[in-house]
Formats: structure tokens, sequence, C-alpha cells
């Protein structure tokens, strides 16, 4: 402590400080990179405002609006910065050759470099989460750079290793594994979500095929990132043989179903039996395919249901596809009028009435068939087509059916309800006797 207030201590220190300022902050080399520094600005804020305007620009182009246009939003507001990086980078390079003293500029680097890979997750990664946890990162290594703390920490996390057998994985190859296995991971999720898109939107690929060659294009990516993964951080990957009989007997014993619903959907998809927009009843299950999963098929019904049927029922149970081959379906409503109706102006009526909804069908027109005569009523049978059944059967069927109703009522054809005569072939005589009390009271 009394060497921090010894006078001479004190000089010493503010001469060593005074030689450092003059040498690193008021030297020549530090004035010439500032200027360096201040003319990329220039140059860059000059360059970005002709780029951003030329990206910016509507290109009429389909490949363009499909492919380029979602990297260019991205990449215009970040004309400027990148220009200016471009630049720094070339200048450190320069001073290098050249034994020029460039830690400025390596720097106004480091910090540039961190900008612009935020700025770039913020616009690319829609989790906040995982953007927040992107500019944590990117500042951290621009501090660790300005610092000179980089290279002796990169020392540390690879001198801090377990060595198994012939592999040595330390924690900065875990760090490496883990940053290359997450890009990559989301590479092959955005790339092959796009490819789906696509797929899908071109007309002379169905949506089935469109979902199956997506889905499988996801599996090679990801299967691809894991082992370029797993290999950066020094595991064999011949090692992976030795698993596979287990692999085998875990799918035949535990994930015999999973196994099994992932190749009946692989069936379905290329069969094209079912597609997303088609009408089914599988079972109790009656509404439209939302989509097709890889384990499943989501059906939502008229209620809002959504019904995840796996897809080895699909395969093994007789479905109804209402919409398989066309989107027309005839509805059979059965009427019962009185005897006493005319049979002929209620058959008139009841076409009359399914002629009148919307929804209905012109062609081929409703009909109505005499079914035949029971106990209480003559059957009667409507006969309609719609071709909008993923917009409901219940509701016509109730529109059509109180429209009949109406009808019947204003032309005075009555609906007959269950009747039963009773009748007495013979009566039977009843015998009437005359009794007498003990205390003689009759």
């Amino acid at each position: 402590m009394q060497k921090f207030l010894d006078p001479a201590f004190i000089e010493a220190k503010l001469v060593e400080v005074t030689l450092w300022i003059q040498t690193n902050i008021l030297g020549i080399g530090t004035l010439v990179q500032f200027l360096v520094i201040s003319l990329a600005f220039i140059i860059a804020w000059v360059a970005a405002i002709r780029l951003r305007a030329w990206l910016e620009r509507d290109w009429q182009f389909p490949w363009y609006e499909q492919y380029c246009r979602v990297v260019t939003r991205a990449l215009a507001p970040l004309s400027m910065p990148v220009i200016w990086l471009t630049l720094q980078w070339f200048s450190v390079f320069a001073a290098e050759n050249a034994n020029w003293p460039h830690h400025l500029i390596t720097i106004v680097v480091s910090l540039l470099t961190a900008w612009v890979i935020i700025r770039l997750g913020t616009a690319l990664i829609n989790s906040p989460q995982w953007s927040r946890a992107v500019a944590v990162v990117a500042w951290t290594i621009a501090a660790l750079s300005i610092t000179g703390l980089w290279e002796p920490t990169i020392a540390v996390l690879d001198s801090m290793a377990l060595q198994m057998g012939q592999a040595r994985i330390s924690i900065l190859s875990v760090i490496k594994a883990g940053v290359a296995l997450a890009v990559l991971l989301w590479l092959a999720s955005s790339v092959s979500g796009l490819m789906e898109r696509r797929l899908s939107a071109m007309p002379g690929i169905s949506p089935a095929a469109g979902v199956l060659f997506g889905k499988t294009f996801r599996i090679v990516l990801v299967t691809i990132a894991i082992l370029i993964g797993l290999d950066s951080v020094g595991i064999d990957l011949t090692a992976l043989a030795v698993f596979s009989g287990a692999i085998g007997l875990g799918i035949g014993f535990g994930l015999q179903k999973v196994f099994s619903n992932l190749i009946s959907g692989m069936i379905l998809l290329m069969d094209r039996s079912v597609k997303p927009g088609d009408v089914i009843a599988v079972g109790n299950s009656f509404g439209w395919i939302n989509a097709l999963k890889a384990r499943y098929v989501s059906v939502i019904t008229r209620d809002g249901i959504e019904h995840l049927i796996p897809n080895e029922e699909l395969i093994s149970q007789r479905v109804e596809n209402w919409s398989h081959s066309h989107q027309q379906v005839r509805l059979r409503m059965p009427i019962g009028i009185d005897y006493g109706a005319d049979v002929h102006k209620a058959m008139d009526l009841t076409v009359a009435a399914a002629t009148e909804v919307d929804r209905v069908l012109s062609d081929p027109p409703p009909v109505c068939r005499l079914m035949g005569f029971g106990d209480n009523a003559v059957d009667l049978e409507l006969r309609l087509w719609i071709a909008d059944p993923q917009r409901g059967v219940a509701n016509i069927t109730s529109t059509v059916l109180l429209r009949i109703w109406d009808l019947f009522a204003e032309n005075g054809i009555d609906f007959p309800f269950p009747q039963r005569d009773l009748h007495i072939k013979s009566a039977i005589p009843i015998r009437l006797e005359k009794s007498t009390s003990p205390d003689g009271v009759e």
C-alpha cells in the first residue's frame, strides 16, 4: 500500500501511461488507421445507397420472387456495414503484409462482424430466444478478440479434454460440434421446408408426392448434419456400425408400432390414396385431412376437433375417401308421407325443395324415388349431389329437409306417425254373482 502512495512510483506510472498513449493513440500509425477507417466508412456509406436501391428493386422475374426475394430483403438493411466490413478486412490484410500497425482496424472489424451477425440472426431467425443467444455469442467473441483474450480462451478450452480410446474430446470440440450441428440443422430445416413448398406448388407434382419428396429430403439433410456434428467432435463414425444390431432389435420390439407407422406413411404418400384436403371417414372419425405427417394423419372434424390417426390404421382399415378421384358426393334422404297424400305431388315437391338450395348440383339433377310401402307411411327417397363435402353434410341435409317441411305444409301433405288399430273379434260374457255377508248384509 505504501508503494502506491510513493510519489516516485506514481510519477513512473504516469510516464508509462503517457508513453503508451503517445505510442498507441497519438502516434502516426494510429492517425493513419483512423484515416483508413474514416475513408472506408465514407466509401461504404456512398456505395450502400446504390447497393440498397439495387437490392430493393422490384425485379420482374419468377425465379427472383421464388428464391432471391427473401435474401435481398434481409441483406438490404446491411448494405453499409457489409461494405464497410469488407473494406476493413482488405485493410487488415494489407497492413499485415506491410507490417504496419492495425490494432485499431482489428477492433473495428470485430465490432462490425458482431453487428452483421446479430442483424442477420435477427432477420433470418424467427425465435427471439435463439436471436438473443446469437447476439450474446457474437458480442462475447468480439469482446475477447478486442481484449486479446481470444487465443488464450481457445487454448484453455482445448486443454480441458477427456481421452476416450483413440478419441480426444475437449470442451472446445464439443462447443464447435454444438454450433456446427445447430447451424446445419437450421439449414437442413430451412432448405427442406423451402423444397417441400416448391415441390407442392409445382403443377406436375401432386401434393402427396411433394410431401414425400420434402420429407425424404429433410431426413437426408438432418442425417448428414448429425454425422458431420459427430465427426467434428472426433467420434469415429465406423463405431456406429456396432449399434446397428441394437437399433434393429429395438425396432423389432419396442419401436415396432412407430416403425410400422413410418412405413405406412411412406406408402400413403406414394400411392396417393389420401392427400391433404380430402374428406375421409375412418371408423367414427369423419372430416378433412389437414396434414400428412411421418407417423400420423391429421383429420379435422366439423366440430373443430383434430384427430391424429396413426398411418397404420389407414392402411389396415377400410377408409371412405369422399374426394379421392372427384369432389362430387351423393346424399340420400329418406322421407315418409301419409297414405292419403298425393305421391306424385310429394315427389315433385321434394325435388323442388332440393333445387332451391345453392349447394345442390343441377347436373346431375336431384331425383326422388318411391322405395316401398311401409307399415305407417309411403317410403320416398330424395337423392341429390354436392361438390363440397368439406363444408359439411348435416347442414345441407337439414336445410333441404326444412324446405321440404315448409312445402309439404303449404300443399297439405302430411307426415305419418305410427298408429295401431285394436279389433275385438267376439264379446266375452261376464258372470256376476251376489254374495251375502255373515251379518246378512248383501
